[in-house]
């Protein structure tokens, strides 16, 4: 009963969209099927890194790395430094700017992190964007988006599917449409507890790697006192739980512990030169 309800939900999903858009056949049907059957299994390391080798090429479809190398370079050795502080150092971790003028941070299962360009640029300080990318981190680590996927059996319908989307390179409607279910699923996988975690821990693993702390509240503030009706900030808000809130949790477990921690000069200096210039 099971399979069958998530072959129909499949064909739903299929319908959407106008029939000329894939190359439909029952087998194709039955494949994706096949994978919901096993959407409880334990996906391993190799699995978890082709998935997100997969999730990261259809987000870079969407929106391109921005075409800077020393900004990519810089972002890339906090993040590195960042993940050397984890109990998983060891996967092919990867950041990358994108070049969206959104305000945003993307987590992909296997070690790939993604922060716009928008955000990027209203950060202040190396300590803020340890912050953010630290945040990111732990998603991967605690492997948050691979037991969203698996909860739901949605996400690998949808991947299929916008799969199926990018060989018909007639009908960019179609594409996009595609693309974007897919996305959407993904995003909206990670409830608030996700969120919150990813909170406490990135904390405490930028603090290990010797950033001020307060980094990601300031962040967060920054959110907070943002404009709501901003579409810049529109898929943040929509996918993450409130700022303020965020903020009210994080009060009551940094209380003091946390005020004996700053960022040593250095990181601001490397910060305003490879990206408050470059602005």
């Amino acid at each position: 009963m099971f399979i069958r309800a998530l072959l129909f939900s499949g064909l739903c999903l299929l319908f959407s969209f106008p029939a000329h858009a894939f190359d439909f056949d029952l087998q194709k049907v039955l494949s994706i099927a096949k994978k919901t059957q096993q959407a409880t299994k334990t996906i391993d390391e190799p699995e978890e890194i082709e998935i997100g080798n997969g999730i990261a090429a259809n987000l870079l479809g969407a929106s391109s790395l921005l075409d800077d190398s020393r900004a990519q370079q810089y972002v890339n050795q906090v993040g590195r430094w960042l993940s050397l502080q984890t109990e998983r150092p060891d996967l092919p971790w990867k950041f990358g700017i994108l070049e969206s003028t959104d305000i945003n941070a993307f987590s992909i299962p296997g070690g790939t992190i993604f922060i716009t360009h928008g955000l990027l640029q209203k950060l202040n300080n190396e300590s803020e964007l340890a912050g953010v990318l630290a945040h990111e981190i732990v998603h991967v680590l605690r492997k948050h988006h691979l037991a969203a996927l698996q909860k739901g059996a949605r996400m690998d319908i949808a991947s299929d599917l916008a799969g199926e989307a990018l060989k018909n390179k007639g009908d960019p409607a179609v594409l996009d449409k595609a693309i974007k279910a897919g996305t959407e699923v993904y995003a909206r996988g990670l409830d608030k507890n996700d969120e919150f975690e990813a909170d406490r821990m990135g904390i405490v693993i930028a603090t290990r790697a010797g950033y001020d702390p307060y980094g990601l509240p300031a962040v967060l503030q920054m959110l907070e006192a943002s404009n709501a009706q901003d579409s810049s900030l529109a898929l943040m808000f929509k996918t993450h739980p409130a700022p303020r809130e965020r903020l009210s949790l994080l009060d009551k477990i940094m209380s003091d512990g946390f005020d004996a921690y700053t960022a040593p000069a250095q990181t601001d200096k490397r910060f305003n030169s490879e990206v408050s210039q470059r602005k």
